[in-house]
């Protein structure tokens, strides 16, 4: 070796520079990843579209904005409690396994509602026991479909596949709303097939993951009970003030500003006087800007980018609310849906993603439960809210939730400043 290029003994080689995130289409070509993301379509169709179609089934036997959000709060109920077990569930057992069984219950969800239906015994309680049986299976689903992410894709381009998965799931709330509201406007029997293309769907969802790796758990292996493992994971993220104050803020945000998923069939017949298919493109109004802003979202590169991202589409997500409680017409309210779908799916796209990257590969499961608590929450604020907007009136209610959000965000962005100057001034120390 010559002397140009023998290092000197004294000095030690920098650290090579991590690799540069993966492109779209290249992470689609890993072969794991392409599986997960089909079965994420199949199923996220399906129950899409049937979210559409239970909504307006309850809507169409009780006619109140009270029984739209009791749908939602069997669902969220359920949700919290069994939340924190699908975390537990896909950092102790294979992961394909859990995909697997939670699929098979989505499936289990909407068939039974849509023979309900086919054989005319449709009752209101039944949309409360499918709420429940949903959320059990997405309480598994989702923490394993994340952590899975994480074992298939490069780390450096964490971010970017969580985006992808998100932005899969927004283009399937764009069809399936959009096909669902125009089978059951126009077809007698529209709305019994919704529930039944939904089980098959999730079918074929089942189907694709014996694609799938085992992902067995990372670390070694705990002969701590799962109630162990779960509080385990709890104080894991109460260690690190970052991780937990983006769980607290996702959290507060979603419960405050989701609900509004639940009051579309009541915004789309009675302010502004349209009947189920208006409510189809309504929906899908939001999910097309969730779309778009996804597709924006895989060009950020960096953590500063993630975090302006995340506090910013926060404040957009709560003015979007409040500008749709005061849309004096339908079209004024799709330019607002279409701002608020892409404020929604930032926020939850960086919130989600970030998670990924502070947490260590073992917690992955847990600490993505934790965030889903959201949706369960969400659920529960949505029969309060009904009822509040049965009294106040829904542009009121929606004002609320509006503020609701922009106060979470202010606090998160007070919160991480003072952390952000403790941690200058450890660096300084």
């Amino acid at each position: 070796m010559s002397a140009e290029t023998t290092p000197d003994a004294g000095t030690t080689a920098a650290p090579a520079a991590p690799p540069p995130p993966l492109g779209a289409l290249a992470i689609l070509r890993i072969g794991g990843f392409l599986v997960l993301y089909l079965n994420a379509a199949a199923v996220f169709l399906g129950v899409m579209g049937q979210a559409i179609a239970r909504s307006w089934l309850a809507f169409e036997l009780t006619g109140s904005n009270a029984a739209l959000g009791g749908v939602l709060l069997s669902f969220g109920i359920a949700l919290l409690i069994a939340t924190p077990w699908g975390g537990v569930a896909a950092d102790r057992l294979p992961k394909r396994l859990v995909l697997q069984l939670s699929v098979l219950i989505l499936a289990a969800s909407s068939a039974w509602i849509g023979l309900a239906v086919v054989f005319d015994v449709i009752q209101y309680w039944m949309l409360l026991g499918a709420g429940v049986l949903q959320a059990v299976g997405f309480a598994l689903f989702n923490p394993a479909r994340m952590a899975f992410l994480a074992e298939l894709v490069p780390r450096g381009s964490v971010p970017q596949a969580v985006s992808l998965l998100l932005v899969n799931a927004e283009v399937n709330r764009v069809i399936g709303p959009a096909l669902a509201g125009v089978v059951i406007g126009s077809v007698a029997w529209g709305t019994e097939a919704i529930f039944l293309t939904s089980a098959g769907l999730a079918t074929v969802g089942v189907l694709l993951t014996g694609a799938l790796p085992p992902g067995r758990r990372r670390g070694e292996p705990s002969d701590r009970s799962p109630l162990g493992e779960l509080a385990d994971g709890v104080r894991y993220v109460r260690r690190q003030p970052e991780l937990s104050a983006l769980t607290w803020c996702g959290i507060g945000v979603t419960m405050c500003g989701m609900p509004y998923l639940a009051f579309m069939p009541t915004i789309a017949s009675d302010l502004y006087g349209l009947g189920s298919l208006g409510y189809g493109v309504l929906s899908a109004m939001s999910a097309v800007g969730g779309v778009t802003a996804g597709l924006l979202l895989g060009r950020r590169s960096s953590r500063t980018s993630e975090q302006r991202v995340f506090v910013l589409s926060g404040v957009l997500f709560g003015l979007a609310i409040c500008a749709l409680a005061v849309a004096p017409n339908a079209g004024v309210a799709v330019a607002v849906l279409l701002l608020l779908g892409g404020g929604m799916l930032a926020f939850q796209t960086t919130n989600q993603s970030q998670l990924m990257t502070l947490s260590d590969m073992e917690y992955h499961g847990r600490v993505q439960s934790l965030i889903m608590l959201s949706f369960g929450a969400f659920g529960i604020a949505a029969l309060p809210l009904g009822l509040l907007a049965d009294v106040v009136g829904l542009r009121w209610t929606l004002t609320g939730m509006g503020v609701g959000v922009l106060v979470f965000v202010l606090l998160f962005v007070l919160v991480s400043r003072r952390f952000g100057a403790a941690r200058r001034l450890r660096d300084l120390g």
